[in-house]
């Protein structure tokens, strides 16, 4: 009988149902070996998730997209992370023609200018390397949250991402933001101290600011547009491509 990536999903999420995340990325380190990889961008998030796999050697590979306009904080975290835990982490960047074609077209800081030019941007420094570093996997684990924005709300744990041809697995859905600050604290690991200042979602320098009190979890993000919506195209589908 051939099984549907529909009911493909609902076993894997019966399988991982109650374990701990520990367990649930050992579970699925094993049963697709050498074919599952992390996503990290040094976040709260990303920090908890990456020291489960390194601290446990679970078999799970972890790569970072530097987009070349990140802040110094985070550079640092990647530093401090790769030095305490000894970590390989496998950096991938934009493609040099179509980052150079873009700037001397649009510009440097054309993203302020419109929507389009910020998609583009995001696009050439996120979403094309992204597709690079998943190509050969079949599962991509991440550090989304359903409190962060109202679109994930819905998110399920285990998910099919079209756009990447992967399954999604996303361990912190359900996680509260205190709850992960406390297993931080808890566990001594290096964390961006850009959260400490009001950084909630920390993505490129240029497109991040602190949030203010009140204001959603994404108001950080590409605030100079009004959407209350607003994504990279890393986690949609609808992306450019």
């Amino acid at each position: 009988m051939i099984q549907t990536t529909t009911d493909r999903i609902d076993t894997l999420i019966h399988q991982i149902d109650g374990l701990s995340i520990k367990d649930s990325l050992a579970f699925l380190a094993a049963k697709f070996p050498g074919k599952i990889t992390f996503s990290s961008s040094f976040s709260f998030e990303d920090q908890l998730i990456s020291h489960e796999i390194l601290n446990n050697n679970i078999g799970i590979s972890i790569f970072t997209l530097d987009t070349g306009r990140l802040f110094p904080e985070t550079y640092s975290v990647w530093s401090n992370t790769k030095e305490k835990y000894n970590a390989t982490i496998r950096a991938y960047y934009p493609d040099h023609k179509m980052l150079q074609d873009f700037i001397e077209n649009k510009g440097p800081n054309s993203f302020y200018e419109s929507v389009d030019n910020r998609k583009s941007c995001c696009y050439i420094r996120k979403v094309e390397p992204l597709k690079r570093a998943l190509a050969g996997n079949e599962v991509w684990v991440t550090g989304l949250r359903a409190e962060h924005s109202a679109g994930r709300s819905d998110l399920s744990p285990i998910e099919w991402d079209e756009g990447n041809q992967v399954l999604k697995f996303h361990p912190l859905l359900h996680w509260n933001t205190q709850e992960v600050k406390d297993y931080i604290s808890a566990n001594d690991i290096p964390y961006n101290p850009l959260h400490d200042r009001g950084f909630i979602s920390i993505g490129c320098a240029p497109c991040t600011r602190a949030v203010r009190p009140g204001e959603d979890f994404r108001a950080g993000r590409w605030w100079w547009e009004d959407s209350t919506k607003k994504e990279c195209g890393l986690h949609d589908v609808s992306a450019k491509n």
